[in-house]
Formats: C-alpha cells, structure tokens, sequence
C-alpha cells in the first residue's frame, strides 16, 4: 500500500511543480532571460520536423536574375530590419529579441538551406520567436523570389547586391 501511495505521488510531484514553475511566475519570459530547461532543443526538433514533412522539394520559380533582384527588393523592405543588410552588424531589433534572428548574410544564413525550406519559415513563421507568417501579406510568387534570392545569396546579381547592401 506504502508503494502504491509513494508511486501517485511521485507520477502527481512532476505536473504540480511543473504547473507552480509557470503559475508563479517562476519561467523565463522575457526576450533578456535564458531559455527554460530543453527549451531550445524542443523547438528545434520540432520545428525541423516540421519542415521536413511539410516544405517543398524543389523551388516553384527558377533561379534568375529577375528573381534575385525583386526578392532583394522584398527582402530589404520586409526582412532586413530583424535580419539585416550584408555588411551590417545587428540591428537593434535583433539586439533586443529572443531568440536572436539569424542574420542571413553574416557568418551562417541561409545560402545551405535549400529554397522550400526558407519558403516555408517565410509562409509560415516560426513559433515562438519573432518571425512573422507572410503568406497572408506576401503572394507566393514574392515567397519564392525571397527564398531563391537567399538560397543564392552568395552568388547574386550586382543590382541585388546593391539593394541588400549597406554599402
């Protein structure tokens, strides 16, 4: 009986502390905290899940430079205040978020990242974080154009360049 009494109680020990963590106020939620225990590695789990079940295979538009220039046009009017410009250190916004907003043409962005998956974060957004969902405010075809420009943002054309640089 002894077992059985210390059995519910330890099942009943992890629900109720979980529940006073959050009811007190004791979880981080301010953008300046550090991330709760496993919190970042839960969201990325599922976050790359589902992108994998759910982003397009293959780009819906070609790589052209017709494309590469209006995405640049669509990433500096709608990106760049969180991601940035090439050759800018983070922007404010980005300095005050949680998580940080990778910035997409420093260090690591998002040249290895194949189109439908920045395709389907842009569409979508990401939970969590600060990045909005744009398929309500962006027509597929600009989704597109931002995600090609950016899966080749190694490789752009001189006029995109120009319009994603601070220089």
């Amino acid at each position: 009986m002894k077992f059985i009494v210390g059995l519910i109680i330890g099942l009943l020990i992890i629900p109720i502390g979980t529940y006073l963590y959050f009811r007190l106020g004791y979880a981080p939620v301010a953008t300046a905290e550090s991330p709760m225990p496993f919190e970042t590695q839960i969201a990325r789990m599922a976050l790359k899940a589902r992108i994998e079940k759910e982003s397009p295979k293959n780009a819906a538009i070609p790589v052209s430079p017709e494309n590469m220039i209006s995405g640049a046009k669509i990433y500096h009017d709608n990106c760049a205040f969180c991601h940035g410009l090439k050759g800018q250190e983070k922007t404010p916004a980005a300095e005050g978020m949680f998580p940080k907003p990778p910035q997409l043409f420093t260090g690591h962005g998002v040249t290895d990242d194949p189109p439908g998956e920045t395709y389907w974060k842009t569409a979508n957004g990401i939970r969590l974080t600060g990045m909005p969902a744009y398929k309500q405010s962006l027509s597929d075809q600009q989704m597109w154009e931002v995600s090609v420009m950016l899966a080749n943002a190694d490789k752009l054309p001189d006029e995109s360049v120009r319009i994603v640089s601070t220089k």
